[in-house]
Protein backbone atom coordinates (compact mmCIF):
# COMPACT_ATOMS: atom_id res chain seq x y z
CA UNK A 1 0.00 0.00 0.00
CA UNK A 2 1.19 3.64 -0.37
CA UNK A 3 2.71 6.30 1.42
CA UNK A 4 -0.63 8.36 0.87
CA UNK A 5 -2.99 5.28 0.74
CA UNK A 6 -1.90 4.25 4.47
CA UNK A 7 -2.58 7.73 5.70
CA UNK A 8 -6.51 8.01 4.66
CA UNK A 9 -6.61 4.32 5.37
CA UNK A 10 -5.18 3.86 9.07
CA UNK A 11 -5.89 5.59 12.50
CA UNK A 12 -2.18 6.16 12.62
CA UNK A 13 -2.18 8.15 9.04
CA UNK A 14 -5.80 9.78 10.08
CA UNK A 15 -4.16 11.17 13.09
CA UNK A 16 -0.70 12.34 11.54
CA UNK A 17 -3.38 14.18 9.20
CA UNK A 18 -5.68 15.91 11.48
CA UNK A 19 -1.78 17.21 13.26
CA UNK A 20 -0.42 18.49 10.39
CA UNK A 21 -3.55 20.00 9.05
CA UNK A 22 -4.64 21.08 12.75
CA UNK A 23 -0.75 23.07 12.68
CA UNK A 24 -1.48 24.82 9.48
CA UNK A 25 -5.04 25.85 10.59
CA UNK A 26 -3.22 27.23 14.02
CA UNK A 27 -0.70 29.07 11.92
CA UNK A 28 -3.31 30.83 10.35
CA UNK A 29 -5.25 31.76 13.15
CA UNK A 30 -1.83 32.99 14.36
CA UNK A 31 -1.40 35.21 11.17
CA UNK A 32 -5.03 36.22 11.01
CA UNK A 33 -5.58 37.83 14.21
CA UNK A 34 -1.97 39.60 13.20
CA UNK A 35 -4.02 41.07 10.79
CA UNK A 36 -7.00 41.96 12.52
CA UNK A 37 -5.36 43.35 15.20
CA UNK A 38 -3.73 46.02 12.43
CA UNK A 39 -7.44 47.91 13.28
CA UNK A 40 -5.42 49.37 15.96
CA UNK A 41 -3.08 51.32 13.82
CA UNK A 42 -3.51 53.70 10.87
CA UNK A 43 -6.31 52.63 8.32
CA UNK A 44 -3.02 52.38 6.12
CA UNK A 45 -1.41 49.46 7.99
CA UNK A 46 -4.67 46.78 7.62
CA UNK A 47 -5.57 48.20 4.15
CA UNK A 48 -2.38 47.75 3.00
CA UNK A 49 -1.27 44.79 4.70
CA UNK A 50 -5.23 43.38 2.90
CA UNK A 51 -3.77 45.52 -0.46
CA UNK A 52 -0.40 43.33 -0.59
CA UNK A 53 -2.64 39.98 -0.30
CA UNK A 54 -5.51 40.32 -2.90
CA UNK A 55 -2.35 41.50 -5.30
CA UNK A 56 -0.46 38.21 -4.76
CA UNK A 57 -3.08 37.17 -7.33
CA UNK A 58 -3.04 33.11 -7.99
CA UNK A 59 -0.47 32.57 -4.95
CA UNK A 60 -3.04 34.06 -2.59
CA UNK A 61 -5.69 31.56 -4.13
CA UNK A 62 -3.22 28.70 -3.57
CA UNK A 63 -3.38 29.63 -0.02
CA UNK A 64 -6.86 29.47 0.31
CA UNK A 65 -6.55 26.44 -1.28
CA UNK A 66 -4.44 24.87 0.78
CA UNK A 67 -6.20 26.27 4.08
CA UNK A 68 -9.41 24.85 2.68
CA UNK A 69 -8.01 21.22 2.16
CA UNK A 70 -6.68 21.03 5.56
CA UNK A 71 -10.33 22.34 7.26
CA UNK A 72 -11.68 19.26 5.11
CA UNK A 73 -8.99 17.07 6.07
CA UNK A 74 -9.29 18.17 9.39
CA UNK A 75 -12.89 17.42 9.87
CA UNK A 76 -12.93 14.32 7.91
CA UNK A 77 -10.27 12.50 10.09
CA UNK A 78 -12.04 14.39 13.06
CA UNK A 79 -15.41 12.56 11.99
CA UNK A 80 -14.39 9.04 10.97
CA UNK A 81 -12.01 8.72 13.84
CA UNK A 82 -14.50 9.63 16.16
CA UNK A 83 -16.82 6.91 14.62
CA UNK A 84 -13.86 4.18 14.64
CA UNK A 85 -13.52 5.42 18.30
CA UNK A 86 -17.57 4.52 19.31
CA UNK A 87 -17.40 1.44 17.64
CA UNK A 88 -14.34 0.24 19.31
CA UNK A 89 -15.67 1.35 22.42
CA UNK A 90 -19.31 0.27 21.55
CA UNK A 91 -17.26 -3.75 20.86
CA UNK A 92 -15.96 -3.78 24.36
CA UNK A 93 -19.02 -4.18 25.53
CA UNK A 94 -19.03 -1.49 28.91
CA UNK A 95 -22.43 -0.19 30.39
CA UNK A 96 -21.01 2.52 31.36
CA UNK A 97 -18.79 5.36 29.79
CA UNK A 98 -16.14 6.48 32.14
CA UNK A 99 -13.94 9.20 31.70
CA UNK A 100 -10.54 8.52 33.03
CA UNK A 101 -8.33 11.62 33.62
CA UNK A 102 -9.91 13.32 30.37
CA UNK A 103 -9.86 17.60 30.37
CA UNK A 104 -12.85 19.43 29.91
CA UNK A 105 -11.05 20.61 26.41
CA UNK A 106 -11.02 16.96 25.20
CA UNK A 107 -14.48 15.97 26.26
CA UNK A 108 -16.06 19.03 24.29
CA UNK A 109 -13.99 18.97 21.17
CA UNK A 110 -16.21 17.57 18.83
CA UNK A 111 -18.76 20.76 20.01
CA UNK A 112 -16.46 23.30 19.78
CA UNK A 113 -15.22 21.90 16.72
CA UNK A 114 -18.76 22.41 15.29
CA UNK A 115 -19.33 25.42 16.29
CA UNK A 116 -15.94 26.91 15.11
CA UNK A 117 -16.98 25.64 12.02
CA UNK A 118 -20.30 27.58 11.78
CA UNK A 119 -17.85 30.36 12.38
CA UNK A 120 -15.89 29.66 9.58
CA UNK A 121 -18.22 29.67 7.03
CA UNK A 122 -20.09 32.36 8.21
CA UNK A 123 -16.54 34.62 8.56
CA UNK A 124 -15.84 33.96 5.41
CA UNK A 125 -19.54 34.96 3.55
CA UNK A 126 -18.93 38.36 5.47
CA UNK A 127 -15.47 39.32 5.32
CA UNK A 128 -13.77 37.36 2.11
CA UNK A 129 -17.07 36.28 0.02
CA UNK A 130 -18.96 39.53 0.80
CA UNK A 131 -22.09 37.81 0.90
CA UNK A 132 -23.43 38.76 3.94
CA UNK A 133 -24.14 42.18 4.57
CA UNK A 134 -26.15 44.60 7.56
CA UNK A 135 -27.34 47.77 7.48
CA UNK A 136 -24.36 49.90 8.37
CA UNK A 137 -22.68 48.62 5.08
CA UNK A 138 -24.38 47.44 2.02
CA UNK A 139 -22.90 47.41 -1.25
CA UNK A 140 -19.48 48.47 -1.99
CA UNK A 141 -17.01 50.85 0.18
CA UNK A 142 -15.78 53.79 -0.84
CA UNK A 143 -11.96 53.07 -1.92
CA UNK A 144 -8.78 54.24 0.38
CA UNK A 145 -6.44 56.33 -0.97
CA UNK A 146 -2.99 55.72 0.93
CA UNK A 147 -1.78 58.81 2.73
CA UNK A 148 1.96 57.27 3.01
CA UNK A 149 3.98 53.90 2.20
CA UNK A 150 2.81 51.45 4.08
CA UNK A 151 5.68 48.51 4.60
CA UNK A 152 6.34 45.29 7.13
CA UNK A 153 9.29 44.06 7.78
CA UNK A 154 11.14 45.97 4.82
CA UNK A 155 8.52 44.77 2.60
CA UNK A 156 6.59 47.58 0.61
CA UNK A 157 2.67 46.52 0.51
CA UNK A 158 1.04 49.47 -0.79
CA UNK A 159 2.72 52.74 -2.16
CA UNK A 160 1.30 56.47 -1.24
CA UNK A 161 -1.51 57.19 -3.14
CA UNK A 162 -2.16 54.01 -4.21
CA UNK A 163 -6.54 52.83 -4.21
CA UNK A 164 -6.91 50.19 -2.35
CA UNK A 165 -9.82 48.53 -0.75
CA UNK A 166 -11.07 50.57 2.82
CA UNK A 167 -10.76 47.21 4.56
CA UNK A 168 -10.32 49.19 7.81
CA UNK A 169 -13.89 50.31 7.50
CA UNK A 170 -15.13 46.72 6.92
CA UNK A 171 -13.52 45.25 9.56
CA UNK A 172 -14.90 48.46 12.46
CA UNK A 173 -18.51 48.44 10.65
CA UNK A 174 -18.22 45.02 10.82
CA UNK A 175 -17.60 44.47 14.69
CA UNK A 176 -19.67 47.54 15.21
CA UNK A 177 -23.29 45.17 15.19
CA UNK A 178 -23.48 43.82 18.12
CA UNK A 179 -25.03 40.32 17.46
CA UNK A 180 -21.83 39.65 14.74
CA UNK A 181 -19.30 40.94 17.39
CA UNK A 182 -20.80 38.76 20.23
CA UNK A 183 -21.05 35.53 17.78
CA UNK A 184 -17.42 36.53 17.02
CA UNK A 185 -15.91 36.10 20.94
CA UNK A 186 -17.99 33.37 21.68
CA UNK A 187 -16.41 31.44 18.61
CA UNK A 188 -13.06 32.52 19.22
CA UNK A 189 -13.09 31.79 22.96
CA UNK A 190 -14.46 28.47 22.09
CA UNK A 191 -11.32 27.43 19.22
CA UNK A 192 -9.22 28.93 21.80
CA UNK A 193 -10.73 26.21 24.31
CA UNK A 194 -10.41 23.57 21.21
CA UNK A 195 -6.74 24.74 20.59
CA UNK A 196 -5.72 24.18 23.73
CA UNK A 197 -6.12 20.44 23.56
CA UNK A 198 -5.48 20.04 19.59
CA UNK A 199 -2.36 21.74 20.44
CA UNK A 200 -1.30 19.47 23.27
CA UNK A 201 -2.57 16.37 20.89
CA UNK A 202 -1.08 17.16 17.86
CA UNK A 203 2.44 17.81 19.28
CA UNK A 204 1.96 14.17 20.47
CA UNK A 205 0.89 12.26 17.88
CA UNK A 206 3.94 13.98 15.51
CA UNK A 207 6.08 13.15 18.20
CA UNK A 208 7.32 16.51 18.88
CA UNK A 209 6.21 16.04 22.83
CA UNK A 210 8.04 13.65 25.29
CA UNK A 211 7.78 13.03 29.22
CA UNK A 212 10.78 15.34 30.27
CA UNK A 213 8.76 18.40 28.44
CA UNK A 214 5.82 17.94 28.04
CA UNK A 215 4.64 19.90 30.76
CA UNK A 216 6.07 22.86 29.30
CA UNK A 217 4.80 22.23 25.85
CA UNK A 218 0.91 22.63 27.85
CA UNK A 219 2.11 25.80 29.81
CA UNK A 220 2.87 26.92 26.26
CA UNK A 221 0.05 26.04 24.29
CA UNK A 222 -2.17 27.26 27.19
CA UNK A 223 -0.26 30.92 27.07
CA UNK A 224 -0.91 30.62 23.09
CA UNK A 225 -4.24 29.61 23.76
CA UNK A 226 -5.24 32.56 26.44
CA UNK A 227 -3.02 35.32 24.21
CA UNK A 228 -5.14 33.96 21.55
CA UNK A 229 -8.43 34.52 22.82
CA UNK A 230 -7.11 37.75 24.35
CA UNK A 231 -6.42 39.22 21.65
CA UNK A 232 -9.78 38.08 19.48
CA UNK A 233 -11.58 39.87 22.69
CA UNK A 234 -9.78 43.16 21.90
CA UNK A 235 -11.02 43.70 18.37
CA UNK A 236 -14.95 43.83 19.30
CA UNK A 237 -14.88 44.46 22.68
CA UNK A 238 -12.78 48.31 22.18
CA UNK A 239 -15.59 48.66 19.65
CA UNK A 240 -18.46 48.02 20.96
CA UNK A 241 -17.41 49.98 24.11
CA UNK A 242 -16.43 53.21 21.98
CA UNK A 243 -12.65 52.83 23.26
CA UNK A 244 -11.60 52.45 20.02
CA UNK A 245 -13.10 55.58 17.53
CA UNK A 246 -12.88 55.08 13.93
CA UNK A 247 -10.09 56.93 12.18
CA UNK A 248 -10.77 60.46 10.17
CA UNK A 249 -11.86 60.47 6.91
CA UNK A 250 -12.96 56.74 6.37
CA UNK A 251 -16.01 55.63 5.67
CA UNK A 252 -16.52 54.23 8.80
CA UNK A 253 -16.01 57.73 10.09
CA UNK A 254 -18.88 58.87 8.33
CA UNK A 255 -21.42 56.09 9.57
CA UNK A 256 -20.56 56.34 13.28
CA UNK A 257 -21.04 60.33 12.82
CA UNK A 258 -23.89 60.06 11.04
CA UNK A 259 -25.69 57.12 13.38
CA UNK A 260 -24.61 59.37 16.58
CA UNK A 261 -26.57 62.96 14.68
CA UNK A 262 -29.68 60.50 14.14
CA UNK A 263 -29.50 59.42 17.51
CA UNK A 264 -30.14 62.91 19.16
Amino acid sequence: MSLIGNLFNSSIGRKFLMAVSGLILVGFVAGHLAGNLQIFGSPDRINGYAHFLQSLGPALWLVRFVLLAAVAVHIWAAVVLTLENRKANGATGYGVNKVIQATLASRTMRWTGVVVCAFILYHLAQFTLGVVSHDTFKGSLPAWTMSEDAREFGVPLAAKGTEVHDVYSMVFLGFANPIVSVFYIIATTLLAFHLLHGIDSLFQTIGWRNHSWSCRLRKVAALFCLLYALGSLAIPGAILTGLLKPAAGTYAAKVVATASVAQR
